[in-house]
């Protein structure tokens, strides 16, 4: 490699940076008021998650590191389960990336509400605003991906910095009464109380799945990238639980939990309403421009498992400019159902309702590449030793996202039943054009273990 190359190449730090900043985006601007229905007592619910979500991340770049399938968790969900794996993998995160999206909007309504004056929304006001978002963040993508990633590179500033600032100088109004009082005002059992918010906390984590995606332009990526996610994940969860803790020690419990958005009330108490609707607006463009991105995202997601097979034709229709225009359309209709069949009075119960149907999508396809990281690991050749480490970790990120599937309720857990349900529906529709293909990978598969048995020989 030469010298010009090398320089070319992140340092580890440089890609714990970029992966703190590819976590933290619009996930973490509504949690304080989700939180305060548990009360001060849901830092233990940071802890576990924080604990978690590394465990996640560590073996999510083990599957990097180690896997020769491309896809994602698609690819790494395929070494153990085969193209079914695979398909489960794409359709669940795909589905919870398109209700996902419904979240931030709802994110966006709430600040942009509380910027204008409009503090009490009434159900049908929200569902237009929402539905207004929606096709407002998606209808300029029809133009091509020109400008979304810079857009997102400059808008996702406007989340970081209240939240990491709040984390550092908000302790000169930190009261520890007020925590104190905040710490379990509903009295949940401990465990109880844990599980109740352990879903919300997760949200704030999702993407560290998309943290391994620089890993070739690393230097030494066999050592870089495990420590640059794990210490990336760990920065993200000190600012989550900072961010957080200190202002349950600022406001009382009652006056986050009715904040549409409290960190704008927050930033208006420390300073004045000025400052307060200054950082909600931060907060709002943030947002948008993250929904900007993943609308895109999504539209080129179902694209490529169209290209796969995965997904019907019509998702791969692309423009001159390479654009998924139709699909983006389905996916914009899609996303204004599921507003109308979570229509609320309550926008933060609105919200809560939609990201525990979004975590049941998430967990899945993580679920599916925790089970996969030690056939992963086998395949490339290492040893037992070598692959312990990989091994454990991933089991307990499996617990933690079984967990995490179990706190979201059961009413989540029904519903997204069926949404999984109906994927293998539509699975074994299509199954009959993988079959030649699943026959040409199992004997792929044989012949190389094969040949390792007689090279152990």
């Amino acid at each position: 490699m030469s010298i010009a190359s090398k320089e070319s190449k992140m340092s580890t730090l440089e890609l714990t940076i970029v992966t703190a900043v590819n976590v933290m985006g619009s996930g973490i601007i509504m949690l304080p008021a989700q939180l305060a229905k548990v009360g001060s007592l849901s830092i233990f619910s940071w802890i576990v998650s924080a604990i978690g979500s590394m465990a996640l991340a560590y073996a999510f770049a083990k599957c990097g590191l180690y896997s020769k399938k491309g896809g994602g968790m698609g690819g790494y969900a395929e070494y153990p389960f085969g193209i079914s794996g695979s398909f489960m993998a794409n359709y669940a995160y795909a589905m919870a990336s398109t209700i996902g999206n419904v979240a931030v909007a709802l994110s966006i309504v709430a600040y942009g509400a509380m910027i204008f004056g409009y503090n009490n929304l009434t159900a049908l006001q929200t569902l237009i605003a929402v539905i207004a978002i929606i096709w407002i963040t998606t209808v300029p993508n029809f133009w091509g991906a020109r400008l979304t990633g810079r857009i997102s590179s400059v808008t996702v500033w406007g989340a970081i910095i209240p939240v990491v600032l709040i984390s550092v100088i908000g302790w000169f109004w930190f009261k520890p009464a007020t925590y104190l009082a905040s710490w379990n005002p509903h009295h949940f059992e401990f465990l109880t109380g844990v599980s109740k918010s352990i879903s919300m906390t997760l949200w704030s984590f999702i993407g560290l799945e998309t943290a391994c995606a620089n890993m070739d332009a690393v230097e030494n990526p066999q050592k870089s990238v495990p420590i640059a996610v794990l210490f990336g994940t760990l920065g993200c969860a000190i600012v989550y639980i900072l961010s957080t803790s200190v202002m349950q020690g600022m406001l009382p419990n009652d006056v986050i939990a009715a904040a549409d958005a409290p960190f704008g009330v927050a930033f208006a108490y420390m300073f004045n309403d000025t400052i307060g609707k200054i950082v909600m607006f931060l907060m709002a463009v943030s947002c948008l421009g993250s929904l900007f991105t993943w609308q895109f995202t999504i539209g080129q997601l179902y694209k490529s498992a169209a290209v796969e097979g995965y997904f019907p034709k019509i998702f791969k229709k692309v423009t001159k400019t390479d654009t998924p225009v139709v699909g983006m359309i389905i996916l914009g209709i899609v996303q204004t159902l599921l507003a109308l069949m979570t229509v609320s009075p309550d926008l933060k119960e609105q919200f809560n309702v939609i990201v525990n149907l979004a975590i049941v999508g998430h967990v899945i396809p993580y679920i599916l590449s925790m089970a996969s990281v030690k056939k992963i690991q086998f395949e490339a050749g290492l040893s037992e030793s070598a692959a312990r480490k990989g091994n454990i970790v991933s089991i307990i990120g499996g617990i933690f996202s079984l967990y995490c599937l179990y706190s979201t309720g059961l009413d989540s857990m029904l519903h997204g039943g069926v949404v999984v349900m109906a994927g293998w529906t539509l699975f074994g529709l299509i199954a009959t054009r993988f079959t030649k293909e699943d026959e040409d990978r199992i004997d792929e598969n044989i012949a190389m273990i094969e040949e390792e048995e007689k090279t152990q020989a």
